[in-house]
């Protein structure tokens, strides 16, 4: 990767990116990892599966409930990590965390097939289990709670949004000779610089 070639602005080089990886991929190729940390700087990382990529940053969601919303809500900053092992490619974003609107939410959960709206109220995500008897048992009193109905949204339930502060492409070379470019936010401009693989 040469500089020059590169788009000066990196949400168009980053929706390209995507678009590329989504070719012929399945659902693996939304996902990310998520990186979080407590506000006395204990990280935590996990996959999460990217739905939206805009100007207004890159969609996510999960129980409000979890480990993650938890730490997210407590310190608003995170990463996500994008690997496409067959392009030789990965993208790092960093930036700030925000819910996204309620209609969002609502949306993005009616959209999911019925199973899942069915385990977003029976998980109480990142919380002990006594066994999967009991994960079990709550699955089927939300089936029977919603036998024959819509399942509305939980309100313990919904999406995030990371507005990226920095972004990172990173290119597979020979000898491990990588290509690293960091983009950063200077105001309204983006500055670009090539890093060291």
């Amino acid at each position: 990767m040469s500089k020059n070639d590169l788009d000066t602005d990196p949400f168009r080089l980053a929706d390209t990116w995507l678009a590329e990886a989504a070719i012929g991929a399945d659902e693996r190729a939304g996902a990310v990892a998520l990186a979080t940390a407590t506000p006395d700087g204990m990280p935590s990382v996990r996959i999460v599966l990217l739905k939206d990529f805009t100007r207004e940053g890159a969609v996510f969601f999960t129980n409000y409930r979890s480990r993650k919303a938890g730490e997210l809500e407590r310190n608003p900053r995170a990463a996500l990590l994008m690997w496409w092992p067959e392009q030789g490619r990965q993208l790092r974003l960093e930036g700030t965390v925000a819910r996204v609107a309620a209609a969002e939410s609502d949306a993005y959960f009616a959209s999911r097939a019925r199973g899942s709206r069915e385990g977003a109220w029976a998980s109480p995500q990142s919380a002990p289990l006594e066994s999967r008897e009991q994960l079990m048992a709550s699955l089927s009193d939300v089936q029977a709670r919603y036998a024959g109905a819509e399942i509305p949204r939980p309100p313990h339930w919904g999406g995030y949004r990371l507005a990226p502060v920095a972004f990172e492409f990173w290119t597979q070379g020979e000898c491990r000779l990588h290509d690293r470019f960091r983009y950063e936010r200077h105001g309204n401009a983006w500055q670009r610089v090539r890093l060291a693989p």
